[in-house]
């Protein structure tokens, strides 16, 4: 039988956290939908700007409104536990720290990035969990180190994201498919790290990227995790936030759909192949200006195109202007469900995987 694990002060009844995804891929709707069924929904706050633009627009001031009220929502939906994912890259990181924090998130996420100061936004009465995203024991070792000694403070838990993700990867290209940095190696080298504090703190590591089986599940917590990240297994659920061709595009694919692209965040990630990307390609597409300044390391002189308004524009389901991330096992998806019916069936899987 799954097994429920602790999170901070909070008992997560069943250890699946369910992955950002933005633009507006997972909302208050979606992440309420996992926090009912026992495990973590999580809210991407990328894009929220665009989501919420107001009259005159503010990408800034509507981000934090944007976030402001799918937090409201979401608390409306559950009484479960909800997390923020916030990009290390994002130019309005600090906004989005300070404004989950202050509407007391259960929980913050952040990769993208090393969040090497991520505590420094709590008060001394803040109640939410920090939970950064790395990709190697390198990296994890890194930010407790940091933690501790800048803050005195240590990650809550920490997700360990392999190559085999969608979304951004914090993986050179080469890397994706070296066996040296699958999942199931980096899982065990990070558990290897937390177990040096555990006497100042417990320190459950969560592993993710690729992941779409209570088999998956199984396999991973015999490696050492706690708990598992999945987020492509939601897309093609009528949770889901984003809209029905968005979905389609998830069940209609196939793995040779899927390709490695270089974002104009400056790191390789993983989408299905589409028209849009296929201009990317072929010089054929150029961002006119830069309206949002949305992300540190963009600089859209150099880059193809923007990427927050492709990813809204796919989300709002114009697929010719944009395209869909997706993690590696993304195509096993044959058609849409509830939240409820993949819960009960990754349930069964890991209780088969158990018994074996």
């Amino acid at each position: 039988m799954i097994k429920s694990f602790q999170l901070g002060n909070r008992i997560i009844e069943v250890p699946i956290i369910q992955g950002g995804m933005g633009v507006g891929i997972s909302l208050s709707g979606l992440a309420s939908a996992v926090a009912n069924e026992g495990g973590v929904g999580v809210i991407s706050c990328a894009g929220l700007g665009l989501l919420y633009k107001q009259s005159p627009a503010n990408y800034l001031k509507d981000s934090i409104l944007g976030l402001k009220e799918e937090l409201r929502k979401a608390r409306e939906n559950t009484k479960g536990v909800i997390g923020v994912n916030i990009m290390v890259a994002l130019s309005n990181f600090a906004d989005m720290v300070k404004t989950s924090i202050a509407e007391k998130a259960d929980v913050i996420f952040s990769g993208a990035g090393l969040p090497l100061d991520l505590p420094s936004y709590l008060k001394p009465d803040s109640k939410t969990l920090l939970v950064p995203i790395v990709s190697s024991a390198r990296a994890a070792k890194l930010i407790c180190e940091k933690w501790l000694s800048g803050f005195n403070y240590l990650p809550d838990a920490i997700v360990v994201e392999g190559p085999k993700a969608g979304g951004h990867l914090g993986f050179k290209r080469e890397q994706i498919n070296d066996e040296s940095f699958e999942l199931e190696k980096i899982v065990p080298e990070v558990v290897s790290v937390v177990a040096q504090y555990e006497g100042v703190k417990e320190i459950p590591v969560i592993a993710a990227g690729g992941i779409m089986t209570g088999n998956d599940i199984s396999r991973f917590m015999g490696l050492g995790a706690k708990a598992v990240q999945m987020a492509s297994i939601f897309v093609p659920t009528y949770e889901c936030d984003a809209s029905e061709e968005f979905k389609k595009s998830y069940v209609e694919s196939s793995g040779e759909d899927l390709r490695i692209i270089q974002s104009p965040v400056g790191m390789p990630g993983r989408a299905f192949g589409c028209e849009f990307l296929n201009r990317v390609e072929e010089g054929r597409q150029k961002p006119k200006g830069c309206p949002y300044k949305c992300i540190k390391t963009c600089d859209y002189t150099k880059s193809p195109y923007c990427i927050m308004k492709a990813l809204y524009n796919a989300a709002k389901g114009n697929m010719d202007k944009g395209y869909a991330f997706a993690g590696a096992n993304a195509f096993l998806a044959d058609k849409i469900s509830s939240v409820k019916e993949v819960f009960n069936r990754l349930k069964i899987e890991f209780d088969l995987a158990f018994k074996k």
